[in-house]
């Protein structure tokens, strides 16, 4: 029997970057994962395949902006959804080698098959021809990530009501797309199928899209994607989910107990992410679930069962990739008698639509919740130089701070590039920065980043230069 010192279950960001750091501090490590490729939801049907779909639409959209710019294109402009479907696929399987290659490199020893506790110290490993292998660890990382949720009362077929992993490979575009739920994942997937083509209509409960960030962003997406063509049905309450043929029926309450009916030739479920735990016998190591289906752990990851820790989407908190990365490299410095933290307020969320969508920390909604007095300042992206250079006119930034200490609280921005922006916010706000210390630091001109810099100044007192 093969023994390791640490044995991660879950090769997504999360796991495979805490088998990084655990082999960098010296310990003898393995990682266990379901499928043969590696990486997880993130690299194989989330995060990289849907930017690759994203930046492709994002081209094929700018092209009928080109006159604006000087340039006359002659002829007929196609799409070839398979070669675009194929490129995402190459992008995918480079970045995956990517990741064998950092196995080897770090020698991880990599066991591919289905991992479930036989004990608190002992994996079983299901492999895709019958056999099994038993491995020992000394300590487990739980990083079995998450799986699209749906209704109960939606079957989905795969074909024509699909989920996220189905509609990054599909081999038409659709002519109508109904999607169910208006957060990151629906509004992304929904924006590539509409700048190539089709219909789409976004079908909400909450009285907004991307609910969970600052209403202004939410206000700003809804208008701008409105004037792009898409639709949508906030504060609807979906009742049912037919396919008849290739035609599916969706049916929905509003809030004052009408019912809509749209038909699309797709509808895609985008109703958020559940922790995936099927097969992995936590019960047998001892290991607690909770109500929802996430594993539970203390301030530390740790388990109840003092030797096996969890991360990323399997436990508490937003399923993000990078919330993932800093829980796996937490464990493995515990591990090591280290002592890491991470200040989740600090950690950013982007919506990869065009605009983007970027925030960190408190929206203005939990500020008021929570009575605490702030100021707010905000800067439109319409009033910057480099913005009219690029014609991305759409957005702003906004930064809350404390009304007595001037400390940022949050920054929300919508606009061109702001998903790379949001790091400036991260840095400020990880050293506690007041609005003023922004304002003060020199932003290069012509540049995206001095909306920061104005908004930091409108919190400061009112003092934005060019608006």
């Amino acid at each position: 029997m093969s023994s390791f010192d640490v044995v991660i279950i879950g090769s997504g960001p999360g796991g495979y970057v805490s088998a990084i750091r655990c082999a960098q501090l010296g310990f003898k490590t393995a990682i266990v994962e379901k499928y043969n490729s590696l990486g997880g939801t993130c690299l194989n049907v989330g995060c990289i395949p849907s930017k690759a779909l994203l930046s492709s639409s994002h081209h094929y959209s700018e092209i009928a902006h080109f006159a604006d710019h000087g340039i006359e294109v002659s002829g007929d402009v196609k799409i070839n959804l398979e070669k675009m479907i194929a490129r995402k696929q190459a992008v995918v399987d480079q970045t995956v080698g990517g990741i064998n290659y950092l196995m080897e490199k770090n020698k991880i020893t990599v066991f591919n098959g289905l991992g479930s506790f036989v004990d608190a110290t002992h994996i079983a490993v299901a492999k895709a021809d019958g056999t099994s292998e038993t491995i020992e660890a000394k300590y487990t990382v739980i990083a079995t990530g998450s799986k699209p949720s749906s209704l109960p009362f939606i079957k989905i077929d795969k074909e024509r009501i699909i989920t996220s992993t189905e509609a990054l490979a599909l081999k038409e575009v659709p002519k109508h797309l109904v999607i169910i739920g208006g957060g990151v994942i629906g509004i992304e997937l929904g924006q590539v199928y509409l700048r190539l083509g089709a219909q789409v209509s976004v079908v909400e409960f909450m009285d907004r899209i991307i609910p969970g960030m600052d209403g202004a962003l939410s206000k700003e997406l809804t208008k701008v994607l409105k004037k792009q063509g898409m639709k949508f049905y906030v504060s609807h309450k979906v009742k049912s989910v037919e396919r008849n043929g290739d035609a599916v029926v969706v049916q929905a309450e509003n809030a004052k107990g009408e019912t809509i009916t749209l038909e699309g030739d797709y509808s895609l479920v985008s109703v958020g992410r559940r922790p995936y735990t099927d097969g992995l016998n936590a019960d047998k190591a001892g290991v607690k679930i909770s109500d929802r289906g996430q594993v539970e752990v203390n301030d530390h990851l740790q388990t109840n069962v003092p030797n096996i820790y969890a991360i990323g989407d399997v436990i508490r908190g937003a399923m993000l990739a990078h919330k993932a990365e800093e829980e796996g490299v937490m464990v493995a410095e515990i591990l090591a008698g280290q002592k890491p933290h991470i200040d989740y307020n600090l950690i950013p969320g982007v919506v990869y639509t065009w605009p983007e969508v970027a925030a960190v920390g408190q929206t203005e909604e939990q500020l008021k919740a929570a009575g605490v007095k702030y100021k707010s300042g905000s800067f439109p992206f319409k009033a910057l130089g480099r913005a009219r250079a690029s014609a991305d006119l759409d957005g702003f930034v906004k930064i809350l701070a404390d009304e007595k200490t001037d400390e940022v609280l949050g920054v929300h921005m919508i606009g061109a590039r702001t998903a790379d922006l949001i790091a400036e916010a991260v840095t400020a706000m990880e050293f506690k920065a007041s609005a003023e210390d922004i304002s003060r630091m020199s932003h290069a001109h012509p540049t995206f980043a001095e909306a920061v810099k104005e908004a930091a100044l409108a919190a400061t007192e009112n003092r934005a230069l060019h608006v």
